[in-house]
């Protein structure tokens, strides 16, 4: 049975972020993703990370990609070592999006440089999401009940 990712989340932590990505990628079923209000920072990576085909976002929905935050402070060798993971956290958040999204590294590292906000009908060209839906009966037809008779056969 899938499961349902309703998002409305300024961001967070990168690392409680990570958690829920490897998660999501992890599971066997598929992980439908909606953007019910806003999905920024690494709530929009989380957007992007759902099952193919099954990302949707609100009409008004607001997505924003950018690079991550850090500061640090101690001696110059702390700080060079904070620098470092910070690079590489952002090296690894664009190669994650640049998967789910098909955009090339070098537009994600130009679009993720400041704060680069989109609607929902740009973060679908994007290819942040798959569908912008009005109502929950347009994102999949309504299954319709089987009767079988008889056996079965």
């Amino acid at each position: 049975k899938d499961i349902s990712l309703y998002i409305h989340s300024p961001g967070g932590y990168v690392t409680a972020g990570m958690a829920i990505y490897d998660t999501m990628q992890f599971l066997s079923c598929d992980v439908n993703t909606y953007c019910i209000g806003q999905a920024a920072s690494m709530a929009a990576v989380l957007l992007a990370a759902g099952t193919k085909g099954k990302r949707f976002a609100l009409p008004n929905a607001r997505i924003m990609i950018h690079q991550p935050l850090g500061g640090a402070q101690g001696q110059a060798s702390d700080i060079s070592i904070q620098a470092q993971e910070i690079l590489r956290t952002k090296r690894l958040l664009n190669e994650i999006l640049s998967y789910h999204t098909k955009q090339p590294i070098e537009r994600l590292e130009k679009d993720t440089d400041r704060d680069f906000f989109m609607s929902a009908e740009d973060a679908k060209a994007y290819g942040l999401i798959d569908e912008v839906v009005k109502t929950r009966v347009s994102i999949r037809p309504v299954p319709q009940p089987q009767i079988i008779m008889g056996d079965g056969k």
